[in-house]
């Protein structure tokens, strides 16, 4: 099938790369500008852009999606335009423009979790069960007909990076799937109830702030979530502290929530309700990552120390 990719991000790579091992013809990918990035801020591709250059693919990377961009689309003769984790909002023309229509792929079983940080936002809620959902996309945000759905369990310490990686690679063959069975007409897009109660907005670098004062379940959800992005975050004497994993340990009354326990070799602090979280692996601002343990052996934290509460903080945390 004769196709448009639009796509920018590692969640748009296997859709991308498995479109072209089925024998699809993509004839154009539209990705996202090329965005500054490392120490010395030079521009560079995206994830999505980088697969389309190794497999000699067309590209084309408008700003915005305006009458040029819709002329050079409308040259193109595509039956139908996958769209996956792209980042630009397309115009009501573009949507019409496919025979087919525009497939979006989305990490969640809509219609919970519409909007940019789907896999997130399931972490954060507790829930034990996602997916990944196509869907024929309209003007709104992920409120398209529903095409397909393929649900998978939620690890109990599985990050939002290692979530997000494995429903790429399952939301690729849905998509498959989806271009088959419409092509074939046997589909029926059904029209889906918008739930505003899980809508999931941008995470914010703020976000990451950890509030000691809240249960350890909660704040190793929030640790999950955020990793690897913007990643869960306290204060150590004036820096910046990076969790990147932890989880729940014994409770332990008496101890202020925020005070490091450093008992049996393993780093832990005190949270609300009693409750303890052990942190397993740890940023100090400035270092490499490394375990807990590994921190506590270098003297740089010690039984007793308090992490700063983020509700007291003035600025916005980490860049």
């Amino acid at each position: 099938m004769r196709l448009a990719f639009l796509g920018t991000s590692d969640f748009a790579v296997p859709t991308l790369d498995s479109l072209c091992d089925a024998g699809h013809e993509v004839a154009l990918v539209l990705c996202q500008p090329d965005r500054p990035a490392g120490r010395g801020r030079q521009l560079q591709p995206g994830p999505a852009k980088r697969l389309a250059l190794s497999k000699g693919l067309p590209i084309f990377q408008p700003q915005v999606l305006d009458d040029a961009a819709l002329e050079r689309l409308s040259r193109l003769e595509m039956r139908a335009a996958v769209v996956v984790s792209y980042g630009l909002i397309l115009p009501a023309a573009l949507l019409r423009l496919p025979p087919l229509g525009c497939i979006n792929l989305h990490g969640s079983l809509l219609p919970k979790y519409r909007g940019a940080s789907p896999v997130a936002h399931a972490i954060l809620r507790g829930e034990t069960v996602t997916g990944v959902t196509t869907l024929l996309m309209n003007e709104g945000i992920d409120t398209g007909p529903l095409l397909l759905q393929k649900a998978t369990p939620i690890g109990e310490e599985e990050s939002a990076g290692e979530l997000e990686a494995r429903l790429a690679v399952t939301g690729a063959g849905l998509v498959l799937e989806t271009l088959e069975k419409l092509s074939a007409g046997e589909l029926t897009p059904r029209s889906q109830i918008v739930d505003r109660q899980t809508y999931a907005p941008k995470i914010a670098v703020s976000s990451g702030r950890i509030l000691w004062s809240l249960p350890a379940a909660g704040i190793a959800r929030q640790v999950r979530a955020y990793n690897p992005r913007p990643g869960a975050f306290t204060r150590h004497r004036g820096r910046i502290l990076k969790i990147w994993r932890a989880r729940t340990a014994p409770p332990s009354g008496g101890v202020e929530p925020g005070i490091v326990i450093a008992g049996g070799g393993t780093l832990q602090v005190a949270c609300g309700e009693s409750s303890v979280l052990e942190l397993l692996e740890v940023q100090l601002e400035g270092r490499r990552r490394v375990s807990g343990e590994e921190l506590l052996r270098g003297r740089l934290i010690a039984s007793g120390d308090r992490f700063d509460d983020g509700e007291a903080w003035q600025d916005e945390g980490p860049a």
